[in-house]
C-alpha cells in the first residue's frame, strides 16, 4: 500500500506527522510507500532527529505552499496549485498513491479531494464520516463537517456509506441507523429531516427510525446520520464537553487531600477512560464517498495520531470499502 501524507497540515507540523509517519513505517504491515509531502528541507530536518536509518519506503515530495488553518478551502486551492494538501491528493489521482491522510485544513482536504478525485458513482457529495467513542461501541457520525446543506438523497447516501464503514472498520454486525432529529416521532424535525425518515423507512438499511443527540452515547444505533452543519455541532458540543467535565473532575480532586488520596486510588480507571475516549487514537475521519481513500486528521494530530491515521488509511483500503460503497448505492439506483 503507498499512503501519501501532507506533511504541512496540523498545528504541530511537520514534527508530528514526520514522527508519526516513521512510526507507521517500522509498525504497520504492508506498506510499499509513505510520501511526506510538504517542504523537502523542513521534512529532512525532521527525518535527521530520527534515530537510527529512516526507513525506505519514506519518500519525500517537495512542494512549495502550505494552506494554513485559517485560509479559505475553496480560494487556497484554487490559487496554491503546489500546496501540501493539494499534491498529496494528487498522487492519489495519479495513481501514484492509493490514499492521503492530511491534518491540515479540513475544508481544504475536502475540496481537494472533491475536485480532484470526484466523487465514487452513486455519490452526490462526500461526507466526513468520525468515529465517536462510548462507554461500549463506538458509533459513526456523519456528515461531520463537509456539506452544511445537504438534501435528504445526500443524507440517505450517508446512511449507506457509514452502515459499511461501521460493518467493516469497527467490526458492527448489521449495524443500526439513527436520524439524528429533535424528536423521536416521524413527523419531529425539519422538512429535511421528515423526507429523509421516508426515505430510510423504505431502504434495506437496520433503520431505527430519529434519535435525539442525548441518545447518541447511550448505544442505540451505530450510525448516525444529519447535514454537516448538524453533524460539526455535535462533534464541536461533544469535545468541549469531555475536555470541560476532565478539567472539572481534575478541579474536585485537588480540593483537599481526601480527595487527592481518592485519586491515586482510582487513576487506573481515569487512564483507562482517557485511552478509550482519546480522539488521537482514533486516527482520523473517513471522507466517505470520495473517488479515493482520504482521511483527515485532527488539527492537533500528534505523532500517535498520524500513525494511526495511516492506520485507519490501510484498513479502509484492506476492506475494499469504496468497491463496497458504490455496490451498494448501484444497487439502490437499480431498485429505484
Amino acid at each position: 500500500m503507498r499512503i501519501s501524507i501532507d506533511a504541512m497540515g496540523g498545528d504541530f507540523a511537520p514534527a508530528e506527522i514526520v514522527a508519526g509517519s516513521l512510526q507507521a513505517a517500522e509498525k504497520l504491515q504492508g506498506l510499499e510507500k509513505l510520501y511526506l509531502v510538504g517542504d523537502e528541507s523542513a521534512i529532512k530536518a525532521e527525518l535527521a532527529k530520527h534515530k537510527g536509518p529512516v526507513p525506505s519506503c519514506i519518500e519525500i515530495v517537495h512542494c512549495s505552499e502550505v494552506v494554513g488553518m485559517g485560509e479559505s478551502p475553496a480560494v487556497a486551492i484554487r490559487r496554491k496549485k503546489d500546496s501540501s494538501i493539494t499534491r498529496s491528493v494528487e498522487l492519489v489521482r495519479d495513481g501514484k498513491a492509493d490514499a492521503v491522510f492530511s491534518a491540515g485544513n479540513t475544508g481544504a482536504a475536502v475540496a481537494a479531494a472533491t475536485l480532484k478525485l470526484r466523487t465514487l458513482k452513486g455519490v452526490s457529495r462526500p461526507a466526513i464520516a468520525t468515529v465517536m467513542p462510548t462507554p461500549n461501541q463506538p458509533f459513526v457520525l456523519l456528515d461531520a463537517g463537509a456539506n452544511p446543506d445537504s438534501t435528504p438523497e445526500m443524507i440517505q447516501q450517508y446512511a449507506v456509506m457509514g452502515t459499511i464503514y461501521s460493518r467493516e472498520i469497527l467490526g458492527v454486525e448489521n449495524p443500526s441507523v439513527g436520524l439524528l432529529s429533535i424528536g423521536e416521532e416521524a413527523a419531529k424535525g425539519n422538512e429535511t429531516t421528515k423526507k429523509t425518515f421516508g426515505l430510510l423507512e423504505k431502504s434495506n438499511l437496520n433503520f431505527k427510525g430519529n434519535v435525539e443527540s442525548r441518545d447518541l452515547y447511550g448505544g442505540k444505533v451505530s450510525v448516525a446520520v444529519c447535514d454537516g452543519f448538524v453533524g460539526n455541532v455535535v462533534l464541536k458540543t461533544s469535545e468541549a464537553v469531555a475536555s470541560m467535565i476532565g478539567n472539572w473532575l481534575k478541579d474536585m480532586f485537588k480540593r483537599n487531600i481526601f480527595r487527592i488520596l481518592g485519586y491515586f486510588l482510582a487513576r487506573g480507571v481515569f487512564k483507562e477512560m482517557r485511552k478509550h475516549a482519546d480522539p488521537h487514537s482514533y486516527g482520523g475521519a473517513p471522507l466517505l464517498g470520495a473517488n479515493g481513500v482520504v482521511i483527515i486528521g485532527h488539527g492537533s494530530s500528534t505523532a500517535f495520531a498520524t500513525l494511526n491515521g495511516i492506520r485507519v488509511a490501510t484498513e479502509a483500503l484492506d476492506h475494499d470499502v469504496n468497491h463496497l460503497i458504490e455496490a451498494e448505492l448501484q444497487s439502490i439506483t437499480t431498485q429505484s
